[in-house]
This record gives structure tokens, sequence and C-alpha cells, in this order.
């Protein structure tokens, strides 16, 4: 079977394009940029086009047979970044070719296994990580597709197993996750995210209910009671029969996690006891459980440390994907608790000028109170096919930072922060740089 891929290079297709390979497919792809992914996926065999909009198959012209790439695909899978109106996606829906979104295709996947997902505003990507990491090492063998590149599995967000049992991320934006049909759903809590697409929070909450809802009887709903917003659910009711849990850092296990985790924070300490939780339900022993959530790694742009140099002067990197305001406020946080008495930087860049325009407060109070030393706010990271062009007008990081109206705080064009960070941070000095957009590149030059 021949699957093409639009988008490859997404964090969650490309999971599903190398599950498709592992299961003996010929696998391409497109997408608009090269990237790091791209490479990866490149090197294990995959073949991809990139700027593939004067790339369209043509059926009149002659191909090589040993080039997988102009075989018409047998299904299509698409990026929910990609819009109907793609020219490689129409020309292929006009072939009758099946197309699926990301969603639809993964949703088909999780009606073959028994599937474990994981949803929240924040943490599902480290807490799938942990659940399937303790699931590998208890001799459950699942298949893992994650938001996120674990180092235990090849610094890979994509794992191969042999059992019936798949670990998912559940994205959810667009209500992607409604295409899911997990036996166990953990939901590590609920926000003010995806506004663009939800509009208001009664909206989003709205969609987690249905989400959960729809585990059969025989599921398990596993939820962070810590979280305020979720316990707003109401789920308990006399017509649901799938088992209700939860977990919060006020059990014990808490402070054995904080003594043992490598990852910093109690955001961390809470996604191990979601996964302790989970893990209990699958029956493995504690003793697996903790042994396993010792040696995890962290995972990729979350909190990921490394040693770098600014010039000379030798200085702490720490790459983070946070966006939100309150992944903002546990990263940093778990940053100054973790480095008492260094000087910490932070470069920031907004993710998408919806998300900055419908959480301007937010982010303006979450800086106002945050315990880093310099604070760097730089462009607006402009999301293709998710922005309005009437909010980008509206907002920027310029009126960002003078709201927030701290001395510590500044906005500095992305073009000179290399410059500035080099010519001012000290030895021994922390660097965070964080965002979802392309600021992680920064890392590699210092």
């Amino acid at each position: 079977m021949n699957v093409h891929l639009i988008g490859i290079g997404g964090i969650g297709v490309s999971a599903l394009a190398q599950y498709y390979l592992s299961k003996g497919y010929k696998v391409s792809g497109s997408d608009l940029v090269a990237s790091e992914i791209i490479d990866f996926l490149k090197k294990k065999g995959i073949e991809i086009n990139i700027n593939p909009k004067s790339q369209i198959p043509n059926p009149n012209q002659a191909r090589n047979p040993n080039d997988q790439i102009n075989i018409l695909p047998d299904m299509v899978v698409y990026s929910p970044a990609v819009k109907q109106d793609n020219l490689e996606l129409k020309f292929y829906n006009q072939k009758s070719i099946k197309c699926l979104s990301y969603p639809e295709a993964l949703g088909e996947l999780t009606k073959e296994y028994y599937t474990i997902a994981v949803a929240g505003a924040h943490g599902k990507s480290t807490t799938t990580s942990m659940i399937a990491l303790v699931m590998a090492e208890a001799g459950l063998d699942p298949t893992v597709i994650v938001g996120t590149k674990i180092k235990e599995f090849g610094n890979s967000n994509f794992r191969a197993g042999k059992s019936k049992f798949l670990v998912i991320e559940a994205c959810e934006y667009d209500s992607s996750f409604l295409r899911y049909k997990p036996k166990i759903i953990v939901v590590t809590n609920v926000d003010k995210e995806h506004l663009d697409y939800f509009k208001t929070f009664a909206n989003v909450k709205k969609a987690f209910k249905s989400f959960i809802l729809k585990l059969p009887d025989d599921g398990f709903f596993v939820f962070n009671k810590d979280d305020e917003k979720n316990s707003k659910f109401k789920i308990q009711n006399s017509k649901i029969k799938f088992k209700i849990q939860n977990y919060s850092l006020r059990q014990l296990e808490a402070k054995k996690f904080k003594k043992i985790l490598k990852v910093p924070g109690e955001h961390n300490i809470s996604n191990a006891l979601a996964t302790l939780q989970v893990a209990r339900i699958l029956g493995i022993p504690d003793k697996i459980i903790f042994n396993a959530l010792s040696k995890f790694k962290g995972t990729w742009r979350r909190f990921e440390i490394k040693q770098g140099t600014a010039g000379s002067k030798k200085i702490t990197v720490i790459s983070d994907y946070g966006h939100h305001p309150n992944e903002i406020s546990a990263t940093l946080n778990a940053a100054r608790e973790k480095y008492i008495n260094k000087k910490i930087w932070c470069i920031f860049q907004p993710h998408q000028y919806q998300r900055t325009f419908y959480l301007f407060n937010d982010f303006v109070k979450t800086f106002r109170k945050m315990p880093i030393d310099k604070i760097i706010i730089t462009d607006i990271y402009d999301v293709a096919g998710r922005e309005i062009k009437t909010i980008n007008r509206e907002v920027s990081s310029e009126k960002l930072v003078e709201k927030i109206n701290k001395k510590n705080i500044s906005y500095i064009q992305l073009c000179d922060i290399e410059k500035f960070v080099k010519k001012n941070i000290k030895s021994g000095d922390i660097l965070i740089i964080m965002g979802a957009g392309d600021i992680y590149k920064f890392v590699d030059k210092f």
C-alpha cells in the first residue's frame, strides 16, 4: 500500500508516517519547508518533496517505477494545517483517492488497539511520554504516537510496538480528539487555549466533556483533581458506567516523585502522578513505575538542558516549548527553583497573533510576576493558515512589553537577539529559549 502525507514535517503527521513505514507500507510526503524532522524521516528512507506546489503529480507524465513519489498513492493523509484549497490535496481529491486528515487517520488506528489517550491544555506530551516509558519498562510493548521526541525511543516521536496497546497524545485543537476511540482518557488540565478555534472557554470545556463521554462502559477517565476547571465537568451521573479516577499533588506519592524525578517543577510531579494512576489501572507494579520514572530524561523542547557557550563564556541553555501563560509560569518557576542563586535569562517568542490577542492580559499578569532576571520578548511567530489580518494589526510584542512595564523585560527584534545576548550574558548564567515557533533554532547558536 502507498501512503502519501501532506505536511509530513508536522510533529503528529511525522509520527504517523513512521507508523505506516513500520507496517511495510511505501511512504512518501511533502511539506513547504525543510526541517530537522524532515531530515530524520529522509534518513528512514521516506522520499519527501519540499514546496510541492510545483511538483503535483501529472498522471500523463512518464514515471520511473522506482520513484514512489511519482506513483499515485492509495491513501493520502494531510496535516490539520493543510486547507481544502491546497493544490496538492485538491489534485488527489479530484483523482478520487482516499484523503484523510491526521485526526481521521489516527482515529482509525485507535479503533484497532486498546488506546490510551492523553489530553489537556498543558503537559500532555510529557505525560504521554511517561506513560509510554513505564509501559515499555513493564513489558507491555506499546505503540506510541506523541507530539515530541523521546530520547529513550531513539530521539523519535514514534515507537513501534507489537502488543494491543496504543498510547497517543490527543490534541483538542479543531476538536481533533473527538475522532478517537480510547479505552483510557487522561485529562491533565483544561485551560483557555486554542481560542482562535473555540472562541470561548465554555466551548473548550464542552469539547473536553464530549471527548470524555466517548469512553466505553469498561473505560477509565483519569483527571487532575488539582485543576479546578476539571471539577466543573460534572461527569458523574447515573448513566455513566466507565470508572472515574483522579490524582493530586496532595497524595503521598508526590513527595517520592519530588525526590526521584530528573525533570523539575510541580507540573512534572503532576504528570508523573497521572502516569502512576494509568499504570496501576494496567496492573503495573509500583516498583516498576517508580523505577522507570526515575530514569526519565525529559523530552524534546520541554525544559531540555544543554551546555553551551556565548563567545568564550560557558552558559547553561534550556530549550522549552512553552507558549501559553500557564506553561510559561510553570517553566520559569521550575527554573528558579532549580537554579536558586543563578542569573536567569529568558528569550520568549509569542506563538500566533490570535493566541497573543486572546490571552494578552494573561501574558501581562504572568510576566509581571516571573522571578527571572532578564526577559526578552521577540517578534510574534506567524502561524500560516491560522491568522486573521485584522488581529495581526491589533497586537504586537512591543505592545505586550509596554503593557507589562517592567525594567527587566524588553522587546528585541529576532535578528538582534544573538548579538545582544552574547555581549551581555555572563559565564555561569542560565539562558532559557522558549516558544513553539522557530525560536528553538537559537539553541544551536549557543
